[in-house]
């Protein structure tokens, strides 16, 4: 709901009631306010700045925010080393900012690739992996598997989630590609 989707208020919030109860609304987390807008809902995350709050958490951006679009893409090895350094540190991050695309597409990231960065390590061959698959089983990237307890631990300890302007666009890919 957050700009660059620029819906006015009352039109984002109306979409989060619409998503809230569809059959996909188990994949949607906070609705995203910026800091000073009146939003009575909940989960809110409020972003001011370089900070998002979530609850009691704070993601800052370069130290727990990876920004993956916008004004700059950054690098498929700047974003490893985001990953990596991460893990190394112990700190949980989420990622925001054009990922709308399953897989690395036309110069942006995809957010299959990006978790599988993570599960897998071995950044830079999972953030262009186009050999991933998802099922009720596993997920599968580049010949490696990784169960769901593997794949929970990522989410628990490194990798909590990722942020876009378009609900629709990476659900109705995930759709697409027989994920979901």
């Amino acid at each position: 709901m957050f700009p660059p989707a620029e819906l006015p208020l009352e039109d984002a919030l109306a979409e989060w009631r619409r998503i809230r109860v569809s059959d996909d609304a188990w994949m949607l987390n906070c609705f995203v306010a910026r800091a000073g807008q009146d939003v009575d809902v909940e989960p809110l995350a409020v972003v001011d700045g370089p900070e998002e709050r979530q609850g009691g958490v704070v993601y800052r951006e370069g130290e727990t925010k990876l920004r993956c679009g916008g004004a700059r893409i950054p690098s498929v090895d700047e974003v490893a080393q985001f990953i990596r350094s991460c893990r190394e540190q112990g700190r949980r991050f989420k990622a925001t900012a054009g990922l709308h695309h399953a897989f690395a597409t036309g110069g942006e990231h995809g957010f299959l690739n990006l978790l599988a960065a993570c599960v897998f390590g071995d950044e830079e061959k999972m953030l262009a992996a186009r050999d991933v698959a998802l099922d009720a089983d596993s997920f599968r990237a580049n010949g490696r598997v990784a169960d769901a307890e593997a794949c929970a631990l990522v989410r628990r300890d490194l990798f909590a989630s990722i942020g876009s302007c378009s609900f629709d666009e990476p659900v109705g890919e995930l759709k697409v590609i027989g994920i979901l």
